[in-house]
């Protein structure tokens, strides 16, 4: 039988700052969880970079806000920690108010802005804003694994910028569809088709899950965006594994999306594994 990563084909070493690697990247193994919130449709388009961006409208003037955390075990440029803040998009397609987001990547143009990026090493943070723009900067992550919840506390050194928690508990989903994220590199919008293959939990509704933000700027811009921080749906992940490749223009001449950027340090990546 075929495995997820055997039609991978050949790969090439590309090389952005002080990372050094090959693409596409291989995710074989990570603790992934994410919590959608809503947020405001006005104060989200004002963020976005191109006006062929759309907000996939949940109603009348709200949209979903997605903050996720990923803490990658086993990949082919090392272990590390990663949260995206992101808005689910629609790229110069039909916007009909819910149907994106129930249809997600089955719907055309459908995908992830992603607006913040934060990971935990400079090789990460070199190789995604190099080759894919991503807005990724240096920051500190502390995972903590339960049988009851998921948890990833992200910080600045002492800056605090937001914990999530996320239950392991909802009706259990097949995820073999791709994940799609829109990106800004030196003014061109960079479209990345994500191929993954996992199981997850889906939890309408915010009951066991919760949202804190702190002083960081990062924790303001996401307030400025009028966030409600009682998720309306989480996903915690059984098992996950994906493949990152080359992204693909599809417009230019777009504003910037550099994001925060912090300072030249090396991040903290922290585990906890508690029983109870």
């Amino acid at each position: 039988m075929k495995g997820f990563f055997h039609d991978v084909g050949p790969r090439t070493r590309v090389e952005h700052g002080a990372a050094s690697f090959e693409l596409p990247i291989l995710y074989f193994r990570d603790d992934a969880f994410a919590a959608f919130f809503s947020a405001s449709e006005e104060r989200v388009r004002a963020v976005l970079p191109t006006s062929t961006l759309e907000p996939a409208i949940l109603t009348k003037g709200r949209t979903l806000l997605g903050i996720a955390a990923f803490n990658y075990l086993e990949t082919t440029v090392g272990p590390y920690g990663e949260v995206a803040v992101v808005v689910p998009v629609v790229h110069k397609g039909r916007n009909l108010p819910t149907i994106p987001l129930l249809l997600e990547t089955r719907y055309p143009g459908f995908g992830m802005l992603v607006l913040h990026l934060p990971v935990t090493d400079i090789v990460p943070r070199d190789a995604g804003r190099g080759e894919w723009g991503y807005t990724k900067f240096v920051a500190d992550m502390e995972f903590t694994v339960t049988p009851e919840f998921l948890q990833c506390r992200l910080a600045e050194e002492d800056s605090a910028i937001l914990t999530l928690r996320v239950p392991r508990k909802g009706i259990v989903k097949r995820d073999s569809k791709p994940l799609v994220t829109y990106s800004v590199k030196e003014g061109k919008l960079i479209k990345t088709t994500i191929p993954q293959k996992g199981l997850f939990l889906l939890n309408p509704g915010p009951w066991g899950a919760f949202l804190e933000l702190g002083d960081h700027p990062v924790a303001q811009s996401i307030r400025d965006l009028e966030i409600n921080p009682r998720p309306i749906i989480t996903r915690a992940y059984l098992y996950r594994s994906s493949i990152l490749p080359p992204g693909q223009v599809v417009e230019e001449g777009v504003n910037p999306l550099e994001g925060y950027r912090g300072s030249e340090r090396k991040g903290r990546h922290t585990i906890r594994y508690l029983e109870d």
